[in-house]
């Protein structure tokens, strides 16, 4: 298992590398500069050049990068006064991530209930309901979906606030539109998983065996059918944690979304590198940690990858 583990942190941090040097590169190819839309004068501009490190050969631009992001530093950002990237990502993260966190929670908890649930009662009316449900889930985008929880849960029944995030009653709205995705895809892949996992030997030789079938369900049939569902966690959830641009602004929510977009159509270089930088840091633990617990659920997976 250590030279299992060893391996996959290897690979992770191979990855972020990567990453770090193709997005690094592509933000220098973006047309146009931060400052083209600034009305400065060519020696302010030959001053902001040279503070920002522009005034350098390109390689030793990254080499520079690379050795503030060992520290950390995340740079300042362009185009927010005196706020450093680090700043700005502390301020936002908190609002994606409990947002994320709690729509992953509906997504999972409901998603593989409702597959389960499906699956074991194929062709009734209970599984023609879990696959509509499935069906609206992944056929209706975000923004739709977003509007359609407030106007119909917030404006006309007035149950439930439809912006901002000042509380509890707040964040259900938002929870359910950034999650009801994510809740589709899981009871759908749960639900054929499962299906393919009951035609299997093994299920009807426990079942042969008289075995119960709280047993042969929980045992044999939701452990070997939630694996897919395991491997597509890693970048769902970091996804989710860390913001969703459309989401956000529909509830008003002072997240990474927001910030992230802004800073691509503003050319801010160092924003748009650090937060992707941040996401991608984020994807890849994600994976490294499904990867783990993909390990330790089916020891066949560490045993084939050595």
């Amino acid at each position: 298992m250590g030279r299992y583990i060893a391996k996959r942190i290897v690979i992770s941090l191979a990855t972020l590398f990567v990453l770090v040097t193709v997005v690094f590169a592509l933000v220098r190819l973006m047309p146009g500069d931060p400052f083209s839309s600034e009305k400065i004068t060519p020696q302010i501009r030959q001053n902001l050049e040279r503070y920002y490190g522009f005034d350098k050969p390109i390689l030793q631009q990254y080499v520079i990068y690379i050795g503030q992001l060992a520290k950390g530093d995340l740079g300042y950002s362009m185009k927010y006064a005196n706020a450093t990237v680090n700043d700005i990502i502390a301020k936002a993260f908190p609002y994606s991530a409990d947002l994320g966190l709690r729509a992953l929670a509906i997504a999972v908890s409901v998603g593989l209930t409702l597959g389960i649930v499906s699956a074991l009662n194929r062709k009734k009316p209970i599984d023609a309901v879990c696959v509509v449900v499935a069906m609206i889930g992944t056929s209706i985008p975000d923004f739709i979906m977003g509007y359609v929880l407030q106007y119909f849960f917030g404006i006309r029944w007035g149950l439930l606030p439809i912006a901002q995030y000042k509380g509890f009653a707040y964040t259900v709205l938002p929870s359910i539109g950034l999650g009801f995705y994510t809740l589709a895809l899981v009871s759908r892949l749960m639900r054929s998983s499962m299906l393919e996992v009951v035609q299997q030997d093994y299920i009807k030789t426990a079942m042969a065996k008289g075995a119960s079938r709280f047993r042969i369900v929980w045992k044999h049939m939701i452990r070997n059918a939630i694996l897919p569902i395991v491997t597509i966690l890693g970048p769902i959830t970091a996804s989710v944690l860390t913001g969703t641009f459309v989401i956000e602004s529909i509830f008003a929510i002072p997240g990474m979304g927001k910030f992230y977009v802004t800073s691509v159509q503003s050319l801010d270089y160092t924003l748009v590198l650090g937060m992707t930088v941040f996401f991608g840091a984020f994807l890849v633990s994600a994976n490294f940690i499904v990867d783990i617990l993909y390990g330790i659920i089916d020891p066949r997976i560490r045993v084939s990858r050595r």
